[in-house]
């Protein structure tokens, strides 16, 4: 059974995470550190919930379990929450979005180079019905042509999932990111991202901010054979049993099924350069532009208001 240390209880993967791997016996929460904005009466709660030792220090959670799982909403700490793991040349999760800026990005990177097993992002990347696309796309010899993706909520934290999904339909290495426009018409913003890959594919994703939206996809393709686009929506209420059984692959020695640093990076750095696009009139931005260190996704706002909007979930 592989034991799993939660790094903070901040958002709702916990739980969810939870409930799927008690379907199985391949992993278990078996111990819990927290210094995020969740009370102590959360922290009880769930240890509670699922027999769980609470830990006073990182170095004692990274010390009792074999593999750390960080669910802290505030990115900027990430890589921190992360060390006692790579210390102890432990695996690590972290939970999406990895980091919100260059810097941190360059700093995840180095320690992967330097042997530190950091794996993660987000479950849309690995769900069912992204494999089934792949598997449709071999099957019929096909290229992606365009890919397109919605998403609601906010323009990073949620964002990132279908920038995710795209990566992990689309094999090609993405190299630039535009921004396109942003509708006005209602309540809510809702704007237009354009990603271009090196082998001349591309896509788009669509972020509603202040609307939740599920990752309704549609994916264009070419192919010699005679073939049908792809269209379907994510289903929300199962794409993390796909994810958590790709981590407990890697944990049982299987490293081939989940995202390498470099492809996890790219997801961060489309995201980026599409905030610098925006910033500078549109203009396309390529993703190893100098432009994307002069922007940034703020965690550390992030975590406050996020943490000033939620109720009690753990107990």
């Amino acid at each position: 059974m592989i034991k799993i240390g939660a790094i903070n209880i901040d958002v709702s993967h916990p739980l969810a995470f939870s409930a799927v791997l008690h379907d199985s016996e391949r992993a278990r929460y078996t111990a819990v550190f927290n210094d995020g904005f969740r009370e102590f009466d959360e922290v009880e709660g769930f240890a509670k919930k699922e027999n769980l030792q609470i830990c006073s220090t990182l170095d004692e959670l990274a010390d009792m379990v074999d593999v750390g799982f960080v669910h802290s909403c505030d990115w900027d700490k990430h890589i921190d929450y992360a060390m006692p793991f790579i210390k102890r040349n432990k695996p690590v999760f972290i939970d999406k979005p990895i980091v919100g800026n260059m810097k941190d990005l360059e700093r995840f990177l180095d320690l992967c180079e330097k042997g530190a097993k950091i794996i993660g992002t987000s479950a849309l990347r690995y769900c069912q019905e992204v494999e089934d696309a792949c598997k449709k796309l071999e099957e019929l010899e096909a290229v992606p042509l365009h890919t397109v993706v919605t998403s609601g909520t906010d323009e990073f934290n949620y964002a990132i999932h279908a920038v995710e999904e795209i990566c992990g339909i689309n094999s090609a290495e993405p190299v630039s990111c535009r921004y396109v426009s942003g509708s006005s018409a209602g309540s809510v913003s809702c704007e237009n991202y354009f990603i271009e890959f090196d082998n001349g594919t591309t896509a788009q994703y669509i972020s509603a901010k202040g609307k939740f939206m599920k990752f309704n996809t549609i994916v264009t393709l070419s192919s010699p054979k005679p073939v049908t686009d792809l269209c379907f929506v994510v289903d929300n209420s199962k794409f993390y049993g796909a994810m958590l059984d790709r981590v407990c692959d890697y944990m049982e020695g299987d490293t081939t099924k989940l995202a390498s640093p470099q492809q996890m990076a790219s997801a961060i750095k489309i995201m980026l350069a599409g905030k610098a696009s925006k910033l500078n009139g549109g203009i396309t931005v390529p993703l190893d532009s100098p432009l994307l260190y002069e922007v940034s996704f703020d965690g550390h706002k992030f975590a406050e208001e996020y943490g000033s909007r939620q109720g009690k979930i753990y107990i």
